[in-house]
């Protein structure tokens, strides 16, 4: 199903910050980062400390690659493909999020490199 949920506002999003939103059940980590005048949506779940906590980590870029470094264990993820950069067997989901009329939109069934 190609359905976009309305997550929040685009003024709930942190700059160079995450934010979580239950969507569709599913905790997704929201990443604003207005320099870069990009925002990336990924599963909030660390798989490597078992908790969600993905949204509460630091964001920045690793040669040139935007990720999320988790809060517990410092793994980086990529914002872009999920994949976690120190281990490439593991990776998170991630998802087509954009914004429409000041609202963030997420879908879940499409993942990013589907909606490029």
């Amino acid at each position: 199903m190609n359905q976009w949920i309305d997550a929040c506002s685009i003024d709930d999003l942190q700059a160079n910050s995450g934010v979580c939103a239950l969507v569709e059940n599913q905790q997704v980590a929201i990443f604003y980062m207005p320099d870069d005048n990009a925002v990336y949506a990924i599963n909030n779940y660390d798989p490597f400390s078992h908790i969600n906590a993905l949204s509460r980590g630091l964001i920045g870029d690793i040669k040139g690659e935007p990720m999320v470094a988790s809060p517990i264990y410092k793994q980086h993820f990529s914002l872009k493909t999920g994949r976690c950069l120190e281990d490439e067997n593991i990776r998170v989901e991630t998802y087509a999020i954009r914004i429409n009329n000041a609202r963030v939109e997420i879908n879940t069934n499409i993942t990013i490199e589907e909606a490029a």
